[in-house]
C-alpha cells in the first residue's frame, strides 16, 4: 500500500457505521414482529424462530470466509457485494409471499451482514493511527453495540402503526443510498492478491462445524439431545478444521494468532461479555411480559435505558482505552457487571420496574467498559499481517461463543424453573454475576496496553 495515499476516513468511518448499523439492527428487528408474522402465514412459534435463528446461522458461517475474501478482493468490490446482498434481501423480505420466502430472503440478508463487520475493523484499524484505534472503535461499539438493543423497540412503534413489512420497507432505501455513496466515495484500501485461492475443503469443515455449533445450541431448548448431539459433531468438523488450517501454509482462518497471550485473553473477555450483553436481553422481556404481567411495549422501555447507556459508553471506553489500556477498563466494567446484577437474585412479581432498568444500565456500562477496549486491544496487539484473520477469529468467536453461552445459561434457567420460574431467573442471573467474577480475574491477568505502558 502507497504510503502518500491519503484516505478520507471520516466518509469511510460513515460508510460502515450506516452499512453495520443496518446490517446489525436486522439481528433483532424482528423479535417484536414475531406475532404479526405467525399470524400472517400461519406458523408456530418454533417456526417464526428460524428467522433470527437462520440469521445467525448464515453469519456464523460466513465470517470465517471473511480473511480471505478481504485478501482477495478490493473493499470497494466486497463493501458493494455485501450491501448488494443485504439490500436485495431486504427488498424479497418485504415482497415475501410465503413463509419460505421471507426465510430466504433474511439468509441473503445475512450473506451480506457477515461481511461489513470484519471488513469495517479491518480497514480502520490499516487507516487510523494505532494512538487513535480505540476512540474508532468506540465509535464503531456506539453503532455495533446500540443497534440490536434498540432494535425491538424501534419494532414495537413500527408495528404498532404499521404492517411487519414495513420493517423492511424503511430499511432498504438506507441500503440502496449506501451502495450509492460506496460506489462513489468508498476507497480501496490494502493489496489485494488474485491470485489467492480458497481452500475449499476448509470451507466445508468450518460451514459444518460453525453451523452445527450454531444449530445446536439454538435447538437446545426445543429438543436437548439433537442440540447436544449437533454441538458435538459441530465440534468434531471444527477440530479438523483447526488441524487443517495449521497445516496449510495459507490458510482460510490462521490459527496461529492464538499463540499471543494477549490475544487470547482479549478474545475471551469480550466472548463472556458478549454472553452477559445478550443473555438477560433475551430472558427479561418474557419474564416482565409472562410472569409480571405487563405488556410488550413496557418490557421494551425498561430495556430502552440500558441500551441507549450501552452506546454511549461504548463511545467514551474507547478515548479512554487510548489513554488508560485495556487492563484497567476490564478489571472495574467486570466488577460493575457482577454488582449491578446483584438485585436480581432477589427478583419477585412485585419487583419495582425502574430498580430492574437501573440495574440494566450498569450492567450495560459495565459490559461496555469491557466490549470495546478488549475488542480493540486484541486486534491491537496483531501484526498488520495477520489483522484480517484476528478480525475474523474475533468475530466468529464472539458469536459462536455468545450463542453457545447463552444456550447453556437458558438449560440452567429451565432446569431450576421447574421449582419456581423466578428461581429459574435467579438462578440464570446468578450464573451472569458469576461471569463477571471469572471476566474480573481474567482481566487481572492482562498485560498493560504497550500503547499506554
Amino acid at each position: 500500500m502507497p504510503v502518500t495515499k491519503t484516505y478520507h476516513i471520516k466518509t469511510i468511518l460513515v460508510i460502515f457505521m450506516m452499512s453495520a448499523f443496518i446490517t446489525i439492527l436486522n439481528q433483532t428487528l424482528l423479535f417484536t414482529a414475531f406475532p404479526d408474522i405467525m399470524k400472517t402465514f400461519s406458523i408456530n412459534n418454533s417456526t417464526v424462530q428460524w428467522l433470527t435463528t437462520a440469521y445467525m446461522l448464515v453469519n456464523g458461517i460466513w465470517i470465517p470466509v471473511t480473511a480471505f475474501l478481504i485478501s482477495r478482493f478490493t473493499t470497494r468490490q466486497l463493501t458493494l457485494f455485501a450491501l448488494g446482498a443485504f439490500t436485495l434481501g431486504t427488498l424479497l423480505s418485504a415482497l415475501s409471499i410465503t413463509f419460505s420466502m421471507l426465510l430466504i430472503s433474511r439468509l441473503i440478508q445475512a450473506i451480506g451482514a457477515g461481511i461489513i463487520i470484519p471488513l469495517m475493523q479491518v480497514v480502520m484499524f490499516t487507516i487510523v493511527p494505532k494512538s487513535q484505534h480505540g476512540t474508532v472503535m468506540g465509535i464503531i461499539g456506539l453503532t455495533t453495540g446500540f443497534a440490536p438493543l434498540i432494535g425491538p423497540t424501534i419494532a414495537g412503534f413500527i408495528i404498532s402503526k404499521l404492517s411487519w413489512r414495513f420493517l423492511f420497507w424503511l430499511v432498504l432505501p438506507i441500503g440502496i443510498g449506501l451502495i450509492i455513496a460506496a460506489t462513489f466515495q468508498m476507497q480501496n484500501v490494502g493489496t489485494p492478491n488474485s491470485k489467492n485461492k480458497i481452500d475449499y475443503n476448509s470451507v466445508i469443515y468450518s460451514t459444518l462445524g460453525f453451523g452445527l455449533l450454531l444449530y445446536g445450541t439454538g435447538s437446545l431448548n426445543q429438543n436437548m439431545q439433537l442440540g447436544i448431539f449437533s454441538i458435538i459433531i459441530g465440534g468434531i468438523f471444527i477440530v479438523i478444521f483447526i488441524h487443517r488450517e495449521l497445516q496449510l501454509s495459507k490458510p482460510m482462518l490462521d490459527f496461529h494468532v492464538f499463540r499471543n497471550r494477549q490475544f487470547s485473553l482479549s478474545l475471551i473477555l469480550v466472548v463472556l461479555s458478549f454472553i452477559t450483553l445478550i443473555g438477560p436481553q433475551a430472558v427479561i422481556p418474557t419474564l416482565i411480559q409472562s410472569e409480571m404481567h405487563y405488556t410488550a411495549l413496557t418490557s421494551a422501555f425498561v430495556l430502552l435505558p440500558g441500551a441507549l447507556a450501552s452506546g454511549l459508553t461504548s463511545l467514551i471506553a474507547g478515548s479512554l482505552y487510548d489513554h488508560v489500556g485495556g487492563k484497567i477498563l476490564g478489571i472495574i466494567g467486570s466488577l460493575i457487571v457482577s454488582v449491578s446484577m446483584l438485585p436480581f437474585l432477589f427478583l419477585t412479581a412485585h419487583t419495582s420496574l425502574i430498580m430492574m432498568a437501573v440495574c440494566l444500565v450498569l450492567k450495560m456500562i459495565g459490559n461496555s467498559l469491557v466490549m470495546t477496549p478488549l475488542t480493540t486491544e486484541a486486534l491491537n496487539v496483531l501484526p498488520v499481517k495477520l489483522l484480517d484473520h484476528g478480525t475474523a477469529m474475533v468475530n466468529t468467536f464472539r458469536q459462536v461463543g455468545g450463542s453457545i453461552g447463552t444456550g447453556v445459561l437458558v438449560i440452567i434457567q429451565s432446569f431450576f424453573s421447574t421449582y419456581s420460574q423466578f428461581i429459574g431467573v435467579r438462578t440464570f442471573f446468578a450464573s451472569i454475576i458469576l461471569i463477571g467474577l471469572i471476566r474480573f480475574v481474567i482481566a487481572l491477568m492482562l498485560k498493560p496496553s504497550e500503547h499506554v505502558s
